[in-house]
Formats: C-alpha cells, sequence, structure tokens
C-alpha cells in the first residue's frame, strides 16, 4: 500500500551564494508515493532547492528533511535517487560499464543494470562508449543511475529536455508506474504541458513557492484554461500585491 506521509518537509529554508539570497524561507511538502511538479522558469531556484534536498548543498537557515531524516545524511545515499541537469557519466565507460560502477557504489543488485537499461530504454546502445551518445541517450544514462537500487525519493531535474514526445511519453509512464509501487518522484520542468501529468505542483518564482495546488486545483483556482496562463495569473497576482 501507498503511504501518504511526507516525504520531504523543508521548513524556513533560505540558501545565500555569497550575498546573494537564492531561496527567501520556502515552506515545501512532498508527499509520498506521488509525482510532484517543480515548475518555474530558468533562474527561479528549482535546481538550487533540488540540490538541497539531496544534500548537495549547504542550508544558510531553516531546516530539510528527507524521508524523515536531515537532508544529505549519509543513511539516505541508497534511498534517495538524483538526476541532474547536467549528466555525471563517464566518456570513457560504455553504457553498462557507466551503470555497473555506480551500482557498485550504491551496492546495488547486478540485475539493475539490465533493468534499468530496459527502463530508459538504452538497450541498442547499452555497449556504445557514452562519448559517443547524442545528448538524449546521456540523459537517459543519467536517468538510468538514478533508478539504481530501487530508491524510495527520485529527484529529477529536467529529465526529459532535449527527448523527442514519444521518449518523453515514455519516460512519464514509467515515473507513473514507480509512484504506483511507492516511490516518491520530485520532477523539475520549465514546460507546463508537463504540469498536467503530475499529482501535485509547486510553482516555483524567484526563489519562492507561488503555488502547491493539484492540476485541476490550479485550473480552478485562477480560472485559468491551461496551464501556462495560470502561471501567468499568478505571477500578475504577486506582482500587483506586491505593488
Amino acid at each position: 500500500m501507498v503511504n501518504y506521509s511526507e516525504a520531504v518537509v523543508a521548513t524556513g529554508l533560505v540558501i545565500r551564494r555569497g550575498r546573494v539570497e537564492v531561496l527567501h524561507g520556502i515552506d515545501v511538502h512532498v508527499p509520498s508515493g506521488q509525482i510532484v511538479g517543480l515548475l518555474g522558469p530558468s533562474g527561479s531556484g528549482k535546481t538550487t532547492l533540488m540540490r538541497t534536498i539531496v544534500g548537495a548543498q549547504r542550508i544558510t537557515a531553516g531546516e530539510v528533511r528527507v524521508l524523515g531524516r536531515p537532508a544529505g545524511e549519509r543513511s539516505l545515499r541508497s534511498a534517495v535517487g538524483y538526476m541532474s541537469q547536467s549528466p555525471a557519466i563517464y566518456d570513457d565507460l560504455t553504457v553498462e560499464q557507466n551503470l555497473d560502477y555506480f551500482r557498485r557504489v550504491l551496492r546495488a543488485p547486478r540485475a539493475d543494470v539490465a533493468r534499468v537499461i530496459q527502463e530508459v530504454g538504452l538497450g541498442e546502445v547499452a555497449t556504445r562508449m557514452v562519448a559517443n551518445l547524442s545528448g538524449g541517450q546521456r540523459s537517459r544514462v543519467s536517468l538510468g543511475i538514478a533508478l539504481l537500487g530501487t530508491p524510495r525519493l527520485l529527484v529529477l531535474d529536467e529529465p526529459t529536455v532535449g527527448l523527442d514526445p514519444a521518449l518523453r511519453q515514455e519516460l512519464w509512464e514509467l515515473f507513473r508506474r514507480l509512484a504506483d509501487s511507492g516511490a516518491t518522484l520530485l520532477v523539475s520542468s520549465h514546460v507546463m504541458d508537463e504540469a498536467r501529468r503530475c499529482d501535485r505542483l509547486l510553482l516555483v518564482r524567484d526563489g519562492r513557492i507561488v503555488a502547491d495546488d493539484t492540476p485541476s486545483g490550479l485550473l480552478t483556482a485562477t480560472g485559468a484554461t491551461d496551464h501556462d496562463d495560470a502561471f501567468l495569473r499568478i505571477i500578475a497576482h504577486e506582482t500587483e500585491a506586491a505593488a
């Protein structure tokens, strides 16, 4: 049975880089067993928030707990899968070798390599050197690494960028299967069309969460007919309130 308790809880989260405050006192609740979309324009703070959740970003103030433990705690290493925007893979290894290397680091089962190659559609290039792959294929290798070990929380930063529509559809179907099996997915995107595929949406702008709702709830609350329009109406409302 899917557990709908909270997988991620951030309270009063502030992130500064030098003198620049990137995240401004964010409160975030990510329910377990759901696909939560983190949407917003480039530079809005999505990646910084994701890096904080996986423990790769120093916290200035506030707190982030992941699966009930402080973000970045060593015990979370095998429970959290992370796909960054820039694929963290080795060009001088094949797809299989990359996956097998990270499998060993994570102490995941040997069979995971074949499983994730199938899940992310890399069977035809499994023995090819990563240096010779397309951008979309490299992204899928990075996604495959995040799937190793069957993590309870998947944090995916722009996982469908550069992929053709058919493959995007296949990956979203995979995301839904993972959520239905009890995993939690936090998926960032700047493409509002992907909002409808999520169970819940967090809209980010200028380092703040400006909306937290279901896809249908967001449309109802704003009176919009699509999620692009909904986001624009929220921005307009925020601008008027600040004036």
